[in-house]
This record gives structure tokens, sequence and C-alpha cells, in this order.
């Protein structure tokens, strides 16, 4: 991978939909170019995919948090196998430290947050962070909102 592998990625993940002529134009190259070394990277695995981010305030799942969850080996794909039927769970991660996974969830409220880390709890020890902002998104970065001070 090189410098203009770089700046491309660079210019598909500020905008996804960015048309390849476009991207021709900001990197100096030809349209066939662009396009070959785009699918040369998806072939890799450099890109892995293409997303949608939703930004809908109306969505009823306003309580993001993170459920770190410490699971004995022998339980571990019953665990995963429950996180992966979740539709409440955004992604989950095997991590090292005091416990095993992480667990990124967005609920419809407190209830369901709570009901989903006592479903959690069956399989170990629980520790849980309720995300109050994303002040630094790099995964979808029209997403991120400036950090500023809360209202006095």
């Amino acid at each position: 991978m090189d410098q203009l592998d770089r700046q491309l990625l660079d210019l598909l993940t500020h905008n996804a939909r960015m048309p390849v002529k476009e991207i021709a134009a900001r990197v100096s190259l030809t349209s066939p170019a662009v396009s070959s070394r785009i699918r040369r990277l998806e072939q890799t695995g450099v890109i892995g995919g293409y997303t949608v981010v939703i930004s809908a305030p109306e969505s009823p799942r306003t309580v993001h948090a993170l459920i770190s969850v410490s699971v004995a080996p022998e339980d571990r794909d019953e665990f995963l196998a429950d996180v992966a039927a979740e539709p409440q769970v955004n992604q989950c991660f095997h991590v090292t430290g005091s416990h095993s996974y992480i667990v990124k969830v967005a609920c419809e409220g407190m209830q369901a947050l709570e009901h989903l880390i006592s479903r959690y709890q069956r399989s170990g020890p629980t520790s849980t962070q309720i995300i109050l902002s994303t002040p630094v998104d790099r995964n979808h970065p029209g997403a991120a909102r400036p950090f500023s001070e809360p209202a006095q």
C-alpha cells in the first residue's frame, strides 16, 4: 500500500459514495486507475465494506453503553450465540484484561439496558459504562459530534 492508496482510503472514509471521477481528479489519476486501485484494496481486504451511518434522532434506541463481561471458557460459545442473536448489540469485542468481552449496545431505555446486563451476568461478572457522547468517531466520521460543555 502506497501513499496514493492511503489518499484513496482517506477520501472514501469521509465519503464512500464519492464518484470515481471526483476521486481521480483529487489524486491526479485517471478514473480507470482509481477504479483498479479501489478494486485491489477491496480484493485484498484493506477495504472490508461500505456502510450507511444513520443518525436519526427519532430512533428509539437512545441509551448506548459498553458492557464488559467475564466469561468462563466453557461458556463462551453460548454467550457469543446469545450476543449474536441480540438486536440491541452493535459490536462485541474479545479483549484482554479483567473481562473477556466488551459488548457495545444501543437500548431503548434504561430498563432494556438493565435487562440486558442481567442476562449477561448469567455468563459472569459484568461492568457497564453508559456512553454520554462520542467526540471522536473515526469509524463513522460524519457521525461524530464536536465536544462541547453541557449547558448550565
